[in-house]
């Protein structure tokens, strides 16, 4: 093809028509001139919105709607008997409504030399510069010269983004030829079109020219490769769907030029996987990237998942000069209820216990294709006969999707010994259209009933009789008889009574016959609303045995066996007649009609009752009792009262109120004198009375302080006996049956603390003083012998060792060490010392004096009165 010229374009002032929305239809008159005639001339354009006739008018291919004031577009002619070409850039302002149905442009051939000018003016058109241009540069793009230029020198410059903007000095002039050059490779990438101004002024820099405004459009390479939004792409159809159903939709982007071939892409598919049950079950539309379906035949249960590779590849999709792109597509089949559920058995056995419920008595299993845990697969149970009473019902196993025939109403052995049941399987959710259920969905279950032992039941639980209190021990009140349900079994029924509060009752063991044990009271404790009962159990000789209970009330009819009782039992009144009277009522164990009214009456004897005292009655359930005479004297009195019921026969009782009569103050109310003097106490009692209690406070008082004054002094004396005080009033104090100043005659520094300790250091072990402390390391409380001397004073010294010797927390000067040790050199010695003396001038005589018991010892140890 021939050379490559550009086109110089003159553009007249009229505009396109602006319309609703910015649409242009057609209506465009655009055309072109100075293409050597135009004979064999074709022209094309890089929009596909609008076209270019044979004469070089340009119209819009359809209604087109302008996004902005303007549009551009490129428009190429060929001359293919001259193999030439010419490329001109279609700029369309969207203006004002005119009359004027378009605008000319007149296009004109020019040769690579330079630029036609008109006279007085300069125009450049746009300029088109390839991208990823590989040079030499700088390379020129156009000359720019004004017509001046031969009367003056002029300097030439430009500026704007890509001369003196960022990106600096993608562009550049020669000052003084005019010269543009374009410095590195382009790319339309990066930016898609340059706008400079080119200046002329003389060389003391005056304006020449007016600026003219260059237009640099970088032209688009297919460099780049269409790029899918995502490398894997995931969708989904049903199975079974009819051809031409969507799927998916994949998408590619191509930064080149999508107005020309360079950025069209188009999709294919490359591969699917697998091939089953056709290798093309897909197709896409090659130019939205739609994915539909194009065969039929999908079915989950056989193939699951697809793997669609798609390629998208620009150039219009020519693989020979476009580039390509892949990405995958995976299409899963989504399960429909295209396969009913089936039993595996036509026919299921079961066995349940009678009078059991919440029991599996069978398992029902199925086969279902589709999809697990699905609503799909999901099985759903139903009797639909054999089962009228609703014994049984049929829950899914949401694992295994068993169904499990479940007992939820006890099935009588004696009424059915069997059940035939016809269930049906369905899934959750409805069939797909034209899928019919199969007669495989129905089975039998056959349940066989189990007859176990069953407990006696009273057919009258709660059994209620009416009867009369007060019936003769031993009186049959009726027979209370339960009955075995198992009519089968051959069983013996024995009945016991279980509760009987009062044991008033009997009970036949063989035949259930109830007889009284005792008089049944109406009265009693153990009623409750006139009611009593009992319960009974009736127990079968099953294996295992059974039983079963009943409860029997007796309802209690009241007769007349309660004679009433007089209320109060106790009151007063003053002793002369005033206002105030006895109120008196009675108290009746029965109920009507065998109380009240009461008849309340005086006894004739003794007369002195109707003498002092009068009934008036009021009701029929009160009266007053009330003084006859003008004054009684104080006292308590007691008054018989007779009081009768109504019953039929009547019955009454003659009780005593105990009345005290005592003086009264001006209210009418005993006084507390007159209250004791009611008693039966004179005035001279009462204050002797409150004599000896004064008499008896003060003693107690003096007794307290005495006590408290001994507690004090006990207190100040101290425990051991102090070397300087006289223990003489110890002594006294220890031996009070007398004796004389003999008795008192003894040395008493013995008692006193020794000087030295050579005597306790040489002292037998087990003999201490009181006021001693042990020496040395022999125990704190040694076993002493026991000494085995008669009469009274030995028991007593030995009593008090053996208190001495079994008690660990006695001190050692507590019991054992006062009847041991009375210090060294006692003229008195100890007891043991008397027993031990050798020779009989020792004289006890003075033990005679002591007493009785003293006088044995002296007779014992003296030799009586002969030594």
């Amino acid at each position: 093809m021939g050379n490559t010229s550009s086109l110089r374009m003159e553009i007249k002032h009229k505009s396109v028509p602006e319309r609703s929305k910015k649409q242009l239809n057609h209506f465009i008159d655009v055309k072109f001139s100075g293409c050597a005639g135009n004979n064999g001339i074709r022209y094309e354009t890089n929009n596909l919105d609008f076209k270019v006739r044979t004469d070089g008018t340009i119209y819009a291919a359809h209604q087109v709607q302008i996004p902005s004031k303007q549009t551009m577009f490129m428009v190429t002619a060929w001359d293919h008997q001259a193999l030439e070409r010419w490329e001109t850039m279609v700029r369309l302002l969207v203006g004002e409504k005119s009359q004027h149905s378009g605008h000319k442009v007149k296009a004109f051939k020019t040769n690579s030399n330079g630029l036609r000018r008109q006279k007085r003016d300069w125009v450049i058109p746009p300029i088109n510069v390839p991208e990823n241009s590989r040079g030499p540069f700088p390379q020129q793009l156009v000359r720019i010269r004004s017509d001046k230029d031969s009367e003056i020198h002029i300097r030439y410059s430009i500026t704007g983004v890509g001369a003196d903007q960022p990106p600096m000095e993608v562009f550049s002039i020669d000052p003084v030829s005019g010269r543009m050059y374009v410095t590195r490779p382009m790319d339309r990438e990066e930016r898609a079109s340059y706008h400079l101004r080119a200046h002329a002024v003389d060389m003391n820099g005056n304006k020449v020219e007016n600026p003219i405004d260059l237009y640099i459009y970088v032209i688009d390479m297919n460099d780049n490769r269409p790029e899918f939004i995502n490398q894997v792409y995931n969708g989904s159809v049903d199975e079974g769907s009819k051809p031409g159903t969507y799927v998916m939709t994949v998408t590619a982007n191509d930064a080149d030029d999508s107005t020309t071939a360079n950025g069209m892409v188009r999709y294919r598919i490359v591969t699917q996987t697998p091939q089953s049950p056709s290798q093309n079950m897909f197709t896409i539309n090659s130019e939205t990237g739609d994915i539909v379906t194009v065969a039929a035949g999908l079915d989950r249960e056989k193939v699951q998942q697809y793997t669609v590779i798609v390629q998208a590849t620009d150039m219009e999709g020519n693989l020979n000069y476009g580039l390509s792109n892949t990405a995958t597509a995976i299409i899963m089949v989504t399960d429909v209820n295209d396969n009913p559920p089936e039993f595996t058995l036509t026919a299921y056995p079961g066995e349940v216990p009678e009078n059991r419920v919440e029991v599996v008595v069978a398992n029902l299993t199925v086969v279902d294709r589709d999809q697990p845990h699905s609503p799909n697969w999901n099985a759903v149970y139903r009797i639909i006969s054999g089962d009228p009473s609703g014994h049984f019902t049929i829950r899914t196993d949401p694992v295994t999707n068993e169904g499990m025939v479940t007992v939820v109403k006890a099935v009588d052995y004696e009424m059915n010994r069997a059940f035939m049941l016809t269930v049906m399987v369905s899934n959750q959710a409805p069939l797909a259209s034209g899928i019919q259920m199969s007669f495989q969905s129905t089975a039998g279950v056959t349940i066989s009933v189990m007859d176990v032992n069953e407990a006696p039941y009273f057919p009258t639980n709660h059994k209620l009789i009416r009867l009369e209190e007060g019936v003769p021990m031993g009186t049959a009140l009726m027979t209370f008889s339960a009955v075995d349900p198992d009519r089968f079994m051959q069983q013996a029924v024995r009945y016991s009574k279980l509760s009987d509060p009062a044991n008033w009752l009997n009970i036949n063991a063989t035949n259930g016959q109830i007889t009284t044990a005792a008089v049944l009271d109406r009265e009693s404790v153990y009623i409750k609303n006139n009611v009593y009962e009992a319960t009974f159990l009736a127990a079968d000789n099953g294996i295992p045995p059974a039983s079963g209970t009943g409860s029997l009330q007796i309802y209690l009819i009241d007769i007349n066996d309660n004679a009433p009782e007089l209320l109060p039992k106790e009151t007063q009144i003053c002793e002369k007649p005033n206002p105030n009277v006895i109120n008196i009522t009675a108290a009746d164990a029965d109920i009507d009609p065998n109380v009240g009214p009461f008849v309340f009456e005086l006894p004739s004897v003794p007369s002195a009752v109707r003498k002092n005292w009068t009934i008036t009655r009021l009701n029929g359930d009160y009266a007053q009792l009330s003084l006859r005479i003008m004054y009684l004297e104080a006292g308590v009195y007691e008054v018989p009262i007779i009081v009768t019921d109504s019953g039929n026969p009547p019955l009454y009782k003659t009780s005593v109120i105990k009345v005290k009569v005592c003086p009264c103050d001006e209210n009418g109310d005993c006084t507390t004198i007159g209250a004791v003097a009611a008693a039966g106490l004179g005035t001279g009692a009462i204050v002797a009375i409150l004599i000896c209690i004064i008499i008896l406070l003060t003693m107690v008082l003096l007794f307290v302080v005495w006590m408290k004054r001994r507690e004090k002094e006990r207190h100040t004396k101290q425990l051991l006996i102090d070397p300087e005080d006289d223990v003489r009033d110890n002594i006294l104090k220890y031996d009070e049956e007398g004796g004389g100043e003999e008795d008192q005659d003894y040395d008493l520094s013995q008692l006193q603390q020794p000087e030295t300790m050579d005597h306790v250091l040489n002292k037998a072990a087990g003999v201490r003083r009181v006021d001693e402390r042990p020496i040395g390391a022999e125990p704190q409380y040694p076993i002493r012998p026991v000494i085995p001397h008669p009469g009274d004073i030995g028991d007593f010294i030995n009593e008090g060792l053996r208190a001495a010797d079994n008690d660990p927390t006695a001190p050692p000067y507590d019991s054992l060490l006062v009847f041991d040790y009375e210090g060294s050199g006692s003229t008195a010695g100890s007891v043991s010392s008397l027993n031990s003396s050798s020779s009989g001038d020792q004289d006890y005589d003075y033990l005679n004096d002591w007493g009785p018991r003293f006088k044995k010892l002296a007779d014992m140890y003296g030799g009586g009165e002969e030594d």
